[in-house]
């Protein structure tokens, strides 16, 4: 059907479809916030969000907001403002699917770390879980949603095992990508830069993308939702998180050759960044990427393009995590050899442990691999993040494997302020950006610390001139000495 023609039938043609329930199944960090904001510009509709994870959805009913399991700016008071009124959180994963006109699947989708395409490919085994329960459950005909990030053609086998059930209930599957940045997932929701819906065109197919558009619509302009293919759909979320990436690992590649020819990646990130054809956005120079979907969609894209057996695209595209992980494992080895070759029982504060500032979410983050180098060297880390628990920390480390857990406990102690991190410290690492650390007493920290005293700015937040006037030894990535 061709595009006109696609957008006559949605304004003349299709017979609305009235939402009444939806239902999401996952409350992480994509379901609890998408379906939170859906609640609130959509008071007349329900929005169930259902978990089997009893503590999460504990947390997510807690009578205090701030208790909630996601930091996010401005979720708890959108959660305050809506819950028990329109949006509801429970365990009740039947009872939702059978009231719901409109499923969201939103579970994780890891990489696989086992059989075929370990290490690269995306682990559907929650998604084919779902599938199958609605299918069970469902007694009326569905739209189901492919929320989570998921490899192309998801939506193919998913609709497969619905229309095995032989029920009679009819399902129409539509690809929905989040485009959130942890830090900024409510602005995110709430002022999209566009909402993609990806279905079949055929009758029934545009109808389910029609309903969804509905939804949206109540609060984004209708030509910010643009409808696809699901296969279109499906590979744009896969794309534009390769892109974004890339120009991190491309900015950092840039940093390291500022180091050695004694150029500024500041400098040369703001030249670029102001040519329109490029623009500054992830251009800022850091210790890595992180976050739950960067890496995990970057190996995902480099599977699909090996499995049609595009290897020169897949070897493209695998860079990018390559010189990510290069620019994280650099940086740990400068911390050993600028103190000395040796860190062996040498105290290093690490300040942040989440991927980026105004998050929770430590998937991926930097910190994780450089607290892992430096443990390797035995050294003695302390921890300060205002937002991620001693619980998480450990949790991290102990996930990677590389020695027992009591070994990490022992390695690793995490402090209530920066202050008390830095104490008797040899060296300061920054790795995350928190705007709290950039107003920080460095006089004071400085004075409490162990002497030489270092920092190793791993974000570029920091002014490297005053901390060298207190006494400091500085380094900044991309920053070359004269």
């Amino acid at each position: 059907m061709s595009l006109n023609k696609k957008n006559r039938y949605f304004r003349k043609k299709t017979e609305r479809m009235q939402v009444k329930n939806i239902c999401c199944i996952g409350a992480g960090y994509v379901g609890g916030p998408t379906m939170t904001v859906i609640a609130e510009k959509c008071p007349d509709i329900k929005v169930t969000v259902v978990d089997l994870n009893q503590k999460r959805i504990d947390q997510w009913n807690d009578g205090d907001v701030n208790n909630i399991p996601i930091y996010e700016p401005g979720l708890s008071e959108i959660v305050k403002n809506t819950r028990n009124k329109n949006l509801f959180f429970s365990t009740d994963v039947n009872k939702a699917i059978e009231e719901a006109d409109i499923i969201f699947i939103s579970v994780n989708t890891p990489t696989k770390t086992y059989g075929s395409g370990k290490g690269m490919a995306a682990d559907l085994k929650y998604i084919e879980l779902c599938a199958r329960q609605i299918a069970e459950v469902a007694k009326t005909n569905k739209i189901i949603v492919e929320k989570s990030t998921l490899p192309v053609r998801t939506a193919e086998a998913i609709k497969s095992i619905l229309d095995a059930t032989g029920n009679g209930v009819k399902f129409q599957i539509l690809s929905n990508p989040e485009f959130l940045a942890e830090g900024t997932a409510v602005q995110d929701l709430l002022n999209p830069d566009r909402v993609l819906i990806g279905g079949e065109t055929t009758e029934e197919g545009i109808k389910a993308q029609q309903a969804l558009v509905d939804v949206y619509a109540n609060w984004i302009d209708r030509d910010k939702i643009l409808t696809t293919n699901v296969w279109s759909s499906e590979l744009s979320k896969l794309t534009a998180n390769a892109f974004l990436a890339q120009r991190v690992s491309s900015i950092n590649a840039i940093s390291e050759l500022c180091e050695k020819t004694g150029a500024d990646v500041t400098e040369v990130s703001k030249a670029i960044g102001m040519d329109k054809r490029i623009g500054p956005k992830f251009l800022q120079s850091s210790v890595g990427f992180g976050g739950s979907c960067f890496q995990k969609d970057i190996l995902n894209l480099v599977y699909i393009a090996k499995s049609y057996g595009l290897n020169e695209v897949a070897d493209y595209w695998e860079q990018v995590i390559i010189m990510n992980d290069h620019q994280k494992n650099r940086f740990s080895r400068n911390i050993v050899r600028t103190l000395y070759n040796t860190v062996a029982s040498k105290k290093i504060a690490l300040l942040g442990w989440a991927f980026k500032k105004d998050t929770n979410d430590t998937r991926e983050s930097a910190a994780i691999y450089i607290a892992d180098n430096l443990i390797n060297e035995q050294a003695q880390i302390a921890v300060y993040d205002p937002k991620v628990n001693e619980d998480q920390i450990q949790n991290d480390l102990n996930y990677l494997g590389t020695r027992a857990d009591d070994e990490n406990c022992q390695a690793v102690n995490t402090f209530k302020n920066a202050y008390d991190a830095c104490k008797d410290a040899h060296a300061i690492a920054v790795l995350t950006e928190w705007d709290e650390f950039k107003s920080l007493d460095w006089k004071k920290v400085y004075n409490e610390m162990k002497k030489p005293a270092f920092i190793f700015d791993g974000r570029n937040i920091l002014n490297s001139n005053e901390l060298s006037e207190i006494g400091f030894t500085v380094y900044k990535i991309g920053v070359g000495k004269n």
